[in-house]
């Protein structure tokens, strides 16, 4: 694959917006939010880097205040001349294994009904991991206030032993 996972540092805010805007399955967001969670949530967030120094994945997650045991993933970005080589995957699961999600035992997501790539990769995840996949739906379509925005689903994983995943990166 030819890259390596780190934590985003504040200066990579521009970047990563632009791997959003090139990736075009996402939902792009204000560059802001991008800058606010590469400086204040690095532990959580990763990024992915070629051997030039591109930006060519992003993983931006959080651990819920009401959910200690869990880490909810907002977006997984992936240059699209990347794509099918296993790294949102791998994005994943560096990011399972860093000390910040030690005491993490299940990972969730929100995926719209249509994306399809998105389902595959969480399902996969969850196969790798030996643990189960619940699918509920999270915000119905009614709840946002642009029209268009297709409903999204949570799909919540584990319970896992984020060890075994340390042991697994490694």
């Amino acid at each position: 694959m030819g890259v390596i996972f780190r934590k985003p540092e504040e200066e990579d805010g521009s970047d990563v917006w632009k791997l959003i805007k090139r990736a075009g399955v996402l939902d792009l967001n204000s560059s802001y939010s991008y800058l606010m969670l590469c400086k204040f949530f690095p532990e959580t967030c990763v990024i992915a880097e070629d051997n030039d120094g591109k930006i060519v994945g992003f993983v931006s997650a959080f651990r819920p205040q009401n959910a200690k045991d869990t880490v909810f993933v907002w977006q997984v970005a992936v240059d699209p001349s990347q794509r099918g080589k296993g790294l949102g995957k791998a994005l994943l699961k560096s990011l399972l294994s860093r000390d910040a999600c030690s005491e993490v035992r299940y990972l969730e997501a929100t995926v719209s009904p249509s994306n399809l790539p998105s389902q595959s990769l969480f399902k996969g995840l969850a196969k790798d991991m030996k643990a189960q996949c619940t699918i509920s739906e999270c915000f119905s379509e009614n709840m946002f206030p642009d029209q268009g925005h297709e409903s999204e689903w949570t799909y919540r994983i584990g319970p896992f032993e984020s060890k075994e995943i340390t042991e697994e990166v490694q």
